[in-house]
């Protein structure tokens, strides 16, 4: 907790069994006051790690959702235990929880909304190990889609995130993709609303227990990409309505 906000980290695990602990264990309980665990279905012991872990709040599907879906149960689950924080962090270790101090006080001091932890800015991406072809598309799906909303991000498709809770309360998320677009269709969301957002640069590490998409899956996400991103120039630019883009009211 910081100056009187709750903070909740949500994993999206899937086949974590290797990595979980580590990540757990670099958590900063100083400020975070609890966790919640989702997991879709993993076909490893990542739920025995858990319970090792004595997480508390623990969900497993019934059936693999995929990676939207595990999100949006992780955020129902957050917000239902009345979060203001929500910090969304992969259990893959490829984003370092040692940053979550300086992510969660841009939003305590009210300074922005949204802080996405950057692979792009400085050199960590291709340092870190990121597929050449995959930081190629990084930078020139970056780049249209900055160009297509009016923004100036350095990347869009990092996966750790921290929210103030007010910001997915408002936006229509429980319409967005099951699968890996979800992310992007947030962010294009947060956008459209006009949530402040800062970005941090965050070193980020490739390596075989990390989870990827492969080139088929990465080519189905970049087609998405670029329709989520004409979706929001179409309602942006010309007013017309997508449910995508419809506010919610709490």
């Amino acid at each position: 907790m910081i100056k009187g906000k709750k903070i909740i980290v949500i994993l999206p695990a899937y086949n974590a069994e290797k990595t979980l602990e580590k990540v757990y264990n670099e958590i900063p309980f100083d400020i975070v006051d609890e966790v919640v665990l989702v997991d879709d279905q993993s076909t490893d012991a990542t739920l025995n790690v858990a319970k090792k872990l004595n997480i508390k709040n623990v969900i497993q599907h019934s059936k693999n959702k995929g990676y939207g879906g595990n999100q949006k149960t992780c955020y129902d689950k957050a917000i239902a235990l009345k979060a203001d924080i929500i910090v969304m962090l992969h259990p893959d270790y490829q984003y370092t929880p040692k940053l979550m101090h300086s992510m969660c006080y841009l939003i305590v001091n009210d300074l922005y909304d949204v802080v996405l932890g950057s692979r792009i800015l400085g050199n960590g991406a291709l340092e870190g190990g990121m597929p050449f072809y995959k930081y190629v598309s990084n930078r020139i799906l970056t780049f249209f889609q900055n160009i297509m909303m009016g923004q100036k991000l350095s990347e869009y498709h990092t996966g750790y995130r921290v929210f103030d809770t007010k910001v997915l309360k408002s936006i229509n998320y429980s319409k967005n993709s099951n699968d890996f677009v979800f992310d992007n269709q947030a962010l294009a969301q947060i956008c459209f609303l006009n949530f402040r957002i800062a970005e941090i640069t965050c070193p980020t590490k490739y390596f075989e227990d990390a989870s990827s998409i492969n080139l088929k899956r990465s080519i189905i996400y970049g087609l998405g990409v670029i329709k989520t991103s004409c979706t929001y120039f179409l309602a942006k630019r010309f007013k017309i309505k997508f449910e995508l883009f419809q506010k919610n009211e709490f």
